[in-house]
């Protein structure tokens, strides 16, 4: 998978992974969750947003975390970087100690700011 940038991230013990695939279709990113998926076998979470300029859609995942807490803060870095044609990927193995909401949204956030550097 040719993803363009890969960080990592450790809050509380939780490890996030995060993953930066430039991307043309829906396909793409449904070929790329399921490379992650099983890469990350073990993973608790594997969340992500996209945005796709042609036709024009977006999308946003929390993957069994707290509604809004994951995906959304995914999309909001998505749009406010106007970038399109990309989908981030937060990869979560669970350390053991919540992070509560606005934890997992900074986080998350963190993680997607990380990977346009």
């Amino acid at each position: 998978m040719n993803f363009k940038n890969v960080i990592e991230i450790t809050e509380k013990k939780s490890k996030f992974y995060g993953y930066l695939l430039e991307c043309k279709s829906e396909e793409q990113i449904k070929t790329a969750l399921s490379f992650l998926q099983k890469e990350h076998k073990k993973a608790t979470h594997i969340c992500y947003a996209y945005r796709l300029s042609s036709p024009f859609c977006e999308k946003a995942v929390d993957d069994g975390e707290p509604s809004g807490t994951a995906g959304r803060p995914i999309l909001s870095v998505l749009q406010k970087k106007a970038v399109s044609d990309v989908c981030v990927f937060i990869v979560r193995y669970f350390g053991g100690i919540k992070l509560g909401a606005g934890g997992l949204v900074r986080v998350y956030i963190k993680a997607t700011s990380e990977l346009f550097k």
